[in-house]
């Protein structure tokens, strides 16, 4: 199979959590192929597992590249200035530095115990009302929201507000050009009263961090501050908050897996792993990397100067990797898994969200017996890059 023009992507609309149906067959005969994105020049796919952990981590792959280039990408708007996402090494490692270690995995062990505190306080609220409830809305949604604001120093009751900006943020289509422009306008605005607060008054959180790093160290910019600032703010509730109900919605539909996820707990961290593989995140494809010479990617030569896009969730579902790949099995023990990415850009908050995804599998299947879902209300996301239920009504046993 070749192709002479650059094919549309997303080749079909998401359905749920469904793979891509024509990615299985781009691994087997094209694994670079030509597409164009809704917005920006013509780019490779990389659809093979070991091709797009080339493109993550190579230095031969470059983000910074992509600065005054028509980026392909899937929403109307350019990265913000100052974005990490858009750096190379060292200045990328500059900046990763400042916030590594609110991230590490001892961190975020010290967070573990309220986590579980917000966890259980949900737990209680949706069993005082009694089912059926919105598991996105009354758990999903509230759990990283609470422990990402305590972390960077956001007011929780401004919550309504940065989701709203959060969706216009990732918006594809939900929001006009025009509207996401407004919002991200609106979230800088917030997050610069935020900072300005904290050259007031000194705080211990990591924004109080990013200012003295900024005002007393001088070891970033105004706009690299308060683009770190926003992409922590969003990236730290919004992809978790997402995960949560994904997760709940495979396993309850995968009964055997559930069932012997229900009989040993101790098997929740790998769970979360599996199914961090197995559910396809993202709509369309990872942030474009440029080739900085001649690459040979997939038995094509790729030019100097060409994006490619790296497209994780085909990689995790690559035949040559993992046994079966669209069979959930919350034992696997093949391959790690790239829904975290991989290289330089390998997520920043990976610890603090598997953390949460563990608490949030064991509160909900300690705590609410019988969990299943309720009717046929599911709604999902639409016009947004990220997928996820929107509203999810469970039900479980008394």
């Amino acid at each position: 199979m070749t192709t002479a023009q650059p094919r549309p992507f997303p080749f079909s609309p998401p359905r749920g959590l469904e793979p891509e149906p024509l990615f299985a067959e781009l691994r087997r005969q094209e694994p670079l192929t030509r597409v164009v994105l809704p917005y920006g020049e013509p780019a490779w796919l990389a659809t093979r597992y070991e091709d797009v952990k080339v493109v993550l981590g190579d230095p031969r792959f470059s983000r910074a590249a992509g600065a005054g280039r028509d980026e392909p990408r899937m929403r109307p708007h350019p990265a913000p200035p100052g974005n990490i996402l858009g750096m190379d090494p060292p200045e990328h490692s500059r900046l990763r530095r400042l916030v590594t270690k609110a991230f590490t995995v001892r961190r975020v062990e010290q967070l573990r115990p309220r986590t579980q505190q917000i966890a259980d306080d949900l737990v209680d609220a949706v069993l005082a009302q009694g089912p059926p409830a919105d598991l996105v809305e009354a758990f999903a949604l509230p759990l990283p929201i609470t422990v990402i604001c305590e972390l960077l120093g956001v007011p929780f009751a401004d919550r309504d507000d940065f989701r709203y900006w959060s969706d216009a943020f990732l918006s594809t289509s939900k929001y006009t050009p025009d509207e996401v422009l407004e919002c991200m306008g609106k979230l800088r605005e917030y997050m610069a009263g935020l900072i300005a607060e904290r050259r007031e008054h000194a705080t211990d959180d990591l924004l109080g961090a990013l200012v003295i790093a900024r005002d007393d160290e001088d070891r970033l910019s105004e706009d690299e501050m308060l683009s770190l600032a926003e992409g922590l703010l969003v990236a730290g509730h919004e992809t978790t908050a997402s995960q949560i109900p994904n997760f709940v919605h495979v396993l309850l539909s995968h009964p055997e897996q559930l069932a012997a996820l229900r009989a040993d707990l101790d098997l929740v961290p790998q769970a979360v792993e599996e199914l961090m593989r197995f559910v396809p995140l993202g709509v369309g494809a990872g942030i474009a990397r440029y080739a900085t010479e001649d690459v040979e990617l997939g038995g094509v030569l790729v030019r100097a100067g060409e994006p490619v896009l790296p497209v994780m969730a085909s990689a995790n579902r690559d035949e040559s990797v993992y046994h079966d790949p669209d069979h959930l099995d919350l034992q696997r023990q093949e391959a790690s898994h790239v829904g975290f990415g991989h290289g330089p850009h390998h997520c920043l908050g990976a610890p603090l969200a598997r953390m949460e995804l563990r608490v949030a599998l064991d509160t909900l299947l300690r705590r609410l017996p019988g969990l299943r879902f309720a009717g046929e209300g599911i709604e999902w996301k639409e016009g947004l890059s990220t997928r996820g239920p929107a509203r999810l009504p469970v039900t479980w046993d008394n």
